[in-house]
């Protein structure tokens, strides 16, 4: 019974921290593939600094959970 829930709040999680990551992602571009020089040195703001920080939370519970799954 506790491995059946930590399985699906691992699969939550996980869910979670994948969008997380991928809207993260969202202002990278292909410029610095082809050589360009777009990036200008900046620091993180509001939400882009409140999803930073979950994205973190989110990976240290994971693999919390994913321990935890490993030792029940």
């Amino acid at each position: 019974m506790v491995s059946l829930a930590l399985e699906i709040f691992q699969f939550v999680l996980a869910a979670a921290l994948t969008a997380c990551i991928l809207l993260q992602a969202r202002g990278a571009g292909l410029g610095t593939a082809f050589g360009g020089s777009g990036n200008v040195y900046r620091t993180k703001r509001g939400i882009e600094k409140t999803l930073f920080r979950v994205t973190i939370i989110l990976a240290i519970f994971f693999f919390g959970v994913a321990f935890a799954n490993v030792l029940a």
